[in-house]
């Protein structure tokens, strides 16, 4: 009996320790965690788990970093001036320009969704989470419910799975040189996918409470200050078209 009592216990530490070391613990009503941020499972077709809370970001409610797209910092000013991927304005893009009308000296490069090394949710969190692509807000949409709620006092979007799950947006809105752009009403958050047509833009997706709207954005300035809301998968399914 001792022996049997001896076996059980260091399966179970054995387990234990899986768990820990796979990040599988629940903190902020995720169904898990990946490398020590929790994930909620809302039963999508592409396998797609979304992240509980912004980068950058605490709890669910907290808006967490901002970041111009392709950016990996957050700062104090967001503008063109201050972009990392431009000669200074809009149409003198130095990364990421699949039209030479837009690039610096009509430079074009043809990519056309964010390399990791410039994904801000890959940057702070570790390989396997990325920021979710434009098929990933199609799917969030078209798969879940959305009801405008507020939570500890912060405005935003719930959505709830099939499965009954669910995780909340807080309404973070954006930044332009150093303001917060109607944070409380407006919730806007980046793809990983650019605007091919229009490279000085990346698409995303956006709410706004006060007029009752929650819908896909083809075209956020890219050197403005949006949040991330970051994504991954542990099946191998997840969802990798830009």
């Amino acid at each position: 009996m001792k022996r049997f009592s001896k076996s059980i216990m260091t399966i179970m530490l054995a387990v234990m320790v899986c768990f820990v070391a796979a990040g599988c613990t629940k903190h902020n009503g995720g169904n898990g965690a990946y490398k020590g941020h929790d994930y909620v499972d809302l039963g999508l077709p592409s396998g797609t788990l979304w992240a509980t809370c912004n980068v950058g970001a605490e709890t669910p409610e907290e808006y967490g970093d901002y970041f111009a797209w392709g950016e990996t910092q957050s700062k104090d000013a967001y503008n063109w001036s201050t972009y990392g991927y431009c000669n200074g304005d809009y149409n003198q893009l130095t990364k990421y320009c699949a039209q030479s009308d837009f690039g610096f000296n009509g430079f074009t490069d043809n990519l056309d969704a964010l390399l990791p090394d410039d994904d801000a949710a890959t940057a702070h969190w570790g390989e396997g989470w990325r920021t979710p692509t434009y098929e990933n807000w199609v799917e969030l949409l078209s798969k879940c419910s959305h009801t405008w709620t507020t939570r500890n006092g912060v405005n935003g979007c719930l959505f709830t799975g099939r499965n009954g799950n669910s995780i909340f947006l807080p309404a973070a809105s954006s930044r332009y040189d150093d303001e917060s752009r109607n944070a409380g009403d407006v919730g806007a958050y980046w793809s990983r996918t650019l605007h091919k047509s229009a490279p000085d833009g990346a698409k995303g997706f956006q709410f706004i409470i006060s007029f009752d709207d929650c819908d896909l954005y083809d075209d956020f300035g890219r050197a403005s200050g949006l949040p991330v809301r970051a994504v991954c998968s542990l099946n191998g399914k997840i969802n990798v078209k830009h």
